[in-house]
């Protein structure tokens, strides 16, 4: 199984895929390797890329909130955010001035179209109807929690301002109730304690057999760690963060060198 990050790892700069990951997914694919997209992207926005790949396979999505078939549309395993930290993570955020903003697999919910709600929204524009990722602006945060009980999975913020970040992730922390992690510098992703891309690359492997020594994880930040340690081959991308290049066991190119597709030739095919 090889298990890769979306963002500055599976994609280029453009937000594509490009011919040479294409090829070099195919090729593994026809060796019934199971490849598997791990994201902290929100599942319909995960989703729209393993169709246009044509990958058959389960997707991991809010930093392992979630692993669903799209095939299928089976859900095989999800942490639903617990209600007191998701209200907290409001209330700090609203604290220190910025806007929270709470993943369910489909939709994003926010106070303001900001920051990822408005990388989502331009995005959207560049879409069919049926690949758009819903945004909800709502009233309240903290009545959205109450009204989508059972939906929420991760609450994110994201801002230029490193300071409040920090202080909003020690406080976090401090609760004893959550997994934080960071997959660009100026965001932070809150979700329930022990979920991370690495609990959910074991999940996947339990399911399908998969022995520990047989994964391959690929990934370039801080969020990619848990998966990078969990695989028995843990791959950084050149562009990676250094934490996570002390934990790999091997670096391949950067992002806009096909370095998933470099990985796939010297490693699987």
């Amino acid at each position: 199984m090889v298990v890769m990050d979306m963002d500055y790892t599976l994609l280029n700069k453009n937000k594509g895929v490009s011919p040479g990951n294409k090829e070099a997914l195919a090729e593994a694919a026809k060796k019934g390797v199971h490849l598997v997209v791990a994201t902290g992207r929100i599942y319909s926005s995960a989703r729209f890329y393993t169709r246009l790949l044509g990958l058959n396979t389960p997707i991991i999505a809010s930093n392992g909130a979630i692993i669903k078939e799209d095939a299928t549309n089976r859900i095989m395993f999800q942490s639903i955010l617990l209600d007191e930290v998701a209200l907290e993570m409001i209330r700090l955020c609203k604290e220190q001035g910025l806007y929270c903003h709470l993943y369910s697999q489909d939709t994003v919910y926010t106070e303001k179209i900001i920051n990822i709600s408005q990388r989502y929204s331009e995005w959207n524009q560049k879409l069919n109807g049926g690949d758009r990722i819903n945004i909800e602006v709502v009233s309240s945060l903290e009545k959205t929690v109450e009204n989508e009980r059972g939906k929420i999975l991760k609450a994110v913020v994201v801002d230029n301002d490193k300071e409040k970040l920090a202080y909003i992730r020690e406080k976090m922390i401090k609760t004893g109730k959550v997994s934080v992690s960071q997959s660009l510098k100026d965001n932070l992703e809150v979700m329930n304690k022990g979920i991370n891309k690495g609990n959910a690359v074991k999940i996947l492997a339990q399911i399908y057999g998969i022995e520990q020594d047989e994964i391959i994880a690929i990934g370039d930040n801080e969020n990619d760690i848990s998966m990078i340690e969990y695989a028995g081959l843990g791959i950084a991308m050149g562009n990676a963060v250094d934490e996570l290049k002390e934990k790999a066991d091997y670096i391949t190119g950067t992002y806009d060198e096909d370095g998933v597709a470099q990985a796939l030739w010297k490693f699987v095919i």
